[in-house]
């Protein structure tokens, strides 16, 4: 049981993290954040149980349609709820991005319906022994999933022209428009990979839930909580907070029960964040006057 229950920590971390990574490039491209994150996590599941299984599509055309779909609505919440308050110096976005994901989550359960819907995948049948307990070959690839992605993101962000773009961006983005960057473009990339993100959380843990329109709400909160824990210009903060915040999760749930999961994990992210402002991987920003 214990180690069925870190597997699965392990696995909704690793969906939490990268949730939250999506947090962590638009903020750090452009000082504001997509809280329609969990809408793009629900996007991403729906559109892949509807390619594949509705209409009968194979499973990796369904997937990539459904992750470019997720990347367009990403292109929507910048231009419709980001740009248009952000270039006035308004942090309405806020609220406008909350509002844009509701929209979105309610379209959804009206063309989709509110019945929960069981997706069926191969993986999900595939099951090893390890120590006494049956794990899902699914569970196993999640946090691998996830590891991966976030390596990639630092790789790209590290050693690639396009990090070096998006660098110039946070650091000064008035120099980065005099040296012919695109500014607003970045941007808008950074939205798109942002629900990118989020839709690949959704499809990989919609095998092991319920495929419905609200399934991203609790999914999305949580990732804020762990991108403030993490430290949200921290990236490898930001995905390790997941793994800590979805083993607190599966353990709290393992031996105090799930109607104890919600009070002790966000109780735990309150004392966290009392003893760490900044959040536990976070550095405190230096400002010259």
């Amino acid at each position: 049981m214990l180690l069925s229950a870190w597997i699965s920590g392990l696995g909704l971390g690793s969906m939490y993290g990268l949730i939250a990574l999506g947090f962590y490039v638009t903020f750090a491209v452009s000082g504001t954040v997509n809280f329609a994150q969990g809408s793009a996590m629900m996007l991403g599941a729906v559109f892949t149980f509807w390619f594949a299984q509705t209409l009968g599509w194979p499973m990796p055309l369904a997937i990539v349609l459904a992750l470019a779909l997720c990347g367009v609505y990403g292109l929507l919440v910048e231009f419709a709820a980001v740009r248009p308050f952000a270039s006035r110096g308004s942090d309405a976005w806020l609220m406008a991005t909350v509002a844009l994901g509701i929209v979105v989550d309610n379209l959804v359960m009206f063309t989709f319906g509110k019945e929960p819907r069981q997706f069926v995948t191969a993986l999900a049948h595939h099951n090893f022994d390890i120590g006494g307990s049956s794990i899902g070959l699914l569970q196993l690839l999640i946090p691998l999933v996830g590891a991966l992605v976030a390596l990639a993101l630092f790789l790209v962000r590290r050693y690639t022209r396009l990090g070096k773009v998006l660098e110039a961006c946070v650091q000064n983005p008035r120099a980065a428009m005099l040296m012919g960057i695109r500014v607003k473009r970045v941007v808008a990339v950074a939205f798109a990979v942002s629900t990118v993100f989020a839709a690949v959380a959704g499809l990989l843990i919609a095998p092991l839930f319920s495929v419905n329109a609200d399934m991203g709400t609790l999914f999305g909160l949580k990732a804020f909580a762990v991108a403030i824990l993490g430290g949200i210009a921290s990236a490898g903060g930001v995905f390790t907070a997941g793994l800590l915040f979805g083993l607190a999760e599966a353990l709290i749930t393992l031996y105090f029960g799930s109607a104890f999961t919600q009070i002790f994990t966000f109780a735990l992210v309150i004392v966290a964040l009392a003893i760490r402002p900044d959040g536990l991987f976070g550095r405190k920003t230096l400002v010259k006057v």
